[in-house]
């Protein structure tokens, strides 16, 4: 019995040496590849958590005791009758703990590397942009287009706070602004083209930094006038190369803009928000958000909701009011990297932000009776007596609860698409 009759099997019946197929997007589990063979338990606590009721089973590419086991079953008419080991209340609910603790890793595995993929495609990009520039303009129009065909369904997406270990540190920036962009374009209801351009923008808008002296290449409030005339001509360096490269006129605009602000108070030519073109404007916005929370010096960074609040409320006028607007409504009150006190009095860290349903994101909660690594992330949507009361510093909390939370010095941040997550019945 070969593929070319394929088999499904019930993913309570799965055995460690059976090869089977997950009929599923490369973004909607953590495997390398969509066809294996299971190795381990832990692989088949992870499939059981994918939202599958049956899966494809080759048993021609299982392991022979598999293949003497179900080929001379009848599979197409029946499944292997296995006896069912009893299962208590207690099992049930640490299993049912263990097998959501298995997909919220895996699930994050899968953005990690994603990022960890998208940063070392930038940095091709970057050192072959003298060299190649075709060919950097093609890798990232690849990596571009690979996050558009992910984001642009009906689905709806989080903002996910990766470790600080996710990628590289020099890359960090730009894909932040990429990620965070394209959802605020979507969010904008940009068409697929217009995307393009901003995801090109975004990912690009510092490329002119690479002409500059490395001490040059992060803004800093010391600098002499002619050491801040360098460092603002990164803006003109960035629109040379990206002209070398072929880039679109919308994505050069978005690089050329990227300083400028609405009330005229920006770079290099201090235009004023109706000159600004919609990417710009959003790639505008991003840029200055994530150079707030990931300053050149992390000791001058500020928490997310800090940073949030600072742009509502004394930078209003720097940016498109609407394109604001939508962008506070996208990342919600407490952004991803938020240390917060919830109405029960317990600390919590915001790991992830649905951008259609913000007001109820997903945390860490710091609970001294689960260790940290078995710390379950909790979806407030599924919590409605739970609420959060206010934002506080990392330095506010308790040093225990630091040690358990470990909030960022440096926020990445990537997206994935929302899952409805079953309630585990055991939140902390």
């Amino acid at each position: 019995m070969g593929d070319s009759q394929p088999l499904f099997i019930d993913i309570t019946l799965l055995r460690i040496g059976m090869h089977i197929h997950l009929d599923l997007g490369w973004m909607d589990h953590p495997f390398p590849m969509n066809s294996f063979t299971l190795r381990s338990q832990e692989q088949i606590d992870i499939v059981r958590t994918l939202g599958l009721e049956r899966v494809r089973f080759s048993p021609d590419k299982s392991d022979p005791e598999i293949q003497q086991q179900y080929l001379a079953a009848d599979m197409t008419d029946r499944p292997p009758e296995i006896e069912a080991e009893e299962e208590s209340p207690e099992m049930a609910a640490r299993r049912q703990r263990r097998d959501l603790l298995s997909s919220q890793r895996a699930s994050l595995q899968v953005c990690e590397r994603q990022f960890a993929n998208a940063s070392n495609t930038y940095r091709q990009a970057v050192e072959t942009v003298h060299s190649r520039p075709t060919v950097s303009r093609e890798q990232s129009e690849t990596l571009i287009r690979g996050f558009l065909s992910e984001i642009m369904g009906e689905h709806e997406a989080c903002i996910r706070l990766l470790s600080e270990n996710a990628g590289e540190k020099t890359s960090l920036h730009s894909i932040n602004v990429t990620v965070i962009s394209l959802l605020l374009g979507k969010a904008s209801g940009l068409g697929e083209q217009e995307l393009l351009d901003v995801g090109m923008g975004a990912l690009l808008h510092d490329i002119g930094k690479i002409e500059l002296p490395g001490r040059l290449r992060w803004s800093d409030e010391q600098f002499t006038t002619s050491e801040r005339e360098v460092y603002q001509a990164h803006v003109a360096h960035g629109v040379t190369l990206g002209q070398k490269m072929g880039l679109s006129p919308s994505a050069l605009l978005v690089i050329g803009q990227h300083h400028e602000l609405a009330d005229g108070s920006g770079y290099p030519q201090h235009i004023t928000d109706k000159y600004l073109s919609q990417p710009s404007r959003i790639v505008t916005l991003v840029n200055m958000y994530d150079n707030l929370c990931n300053p050149g010096n992390p000791a001058l960074a500020i928490t997310p909701h800090e940073a949030l609040a600072l742009i509502f409320a004394q930078r209003k006028s720097q940016f498109h009011a609407a394109t604001l607007s939508l962008f506070v409504r996208m990342m919600g009150v407490y952004p991803p990297g938020s240390v917060v006190q919830l109405s029960d009095e317990r600390f919590a860290l915001v790991v992830s932000v649905n951008s259609c349903r913000p007001l109820r994101p997903r945390i860490i909660i710091h609970d001294p009776q689960i260790p940290r690594e078995e710390a379950l992330i909790i979806d407030l949507e599924d919590e409605p007596k739970i609420g959060i009361r206010r934002s506080l510093k990392p330095l506010q909390l308790p040093k225990n609860t630091f040690d358990y939370l470990s909030p960022r010095k440096r926020m990445c941040y990537f997206f994935e698409r929302a899952r409805e997550t079953p309630s585990s019945g055991e939140n902390t």
